[in-house]
């Protein structure tokens, strides 16, 4: 059982940079998706960044690519996102899900393609 917890959210101004961390407790597979996702309040939760952690290969949404990086410390069970160039619409509640792999037809951005959550850490970005 992977139990995906979540910190380093906060605020900040336009501009700024935020680094998210995901510490999976339970994880010990080098064959785990790993995502990022975002839900900001009466909006739909989408896919921000994901990685396999068997592979070589990172996937982000489009409104993120060139500004938000995700990594993985395999040594500490912990994934992390760096948030840079933060716009207002970057608001919103950042989760960390796992799933273990591989799975066929795995598609990064869906929620449901994931079954461990974590609880969730707040950004907010003020113009």
């Amino acid at each position: 059982q992977v139990q995906p917890v979540e910190s380093g959210g906060g605020s900040v101004q336009a501009g700024g940079s935020l680094r998210l961390s995901c510490a999976a407790s339970g994880y010990t597979s080098s064959s785990y998706y790993m995502g990022w996702f975002r839900q900001a309040p009466g909006k739909e939760r989408e896919g921000v960044a994901a990685i396999y952690t068997g592979g070589a290969s990172a996937y982000y949404a489009d409104s993120v690519k060139g500004r938000f990086t995700i990594s993985q410390d395999n040594a500490k069970n912990t994934l992390y996102l760096q948030m840079n160039s933060l716009k207002p619409e970057d608001t919103a509640m950042y989760y960390c899900a796992a799933r273990k792999g591989p799975v066929m037809g795995w598609i990064y951005s869906s929620p449901p393609a994931y079954n461990y959550w974590g609880q969730g850490t707040q950004v907010t970005v003020s113009s």
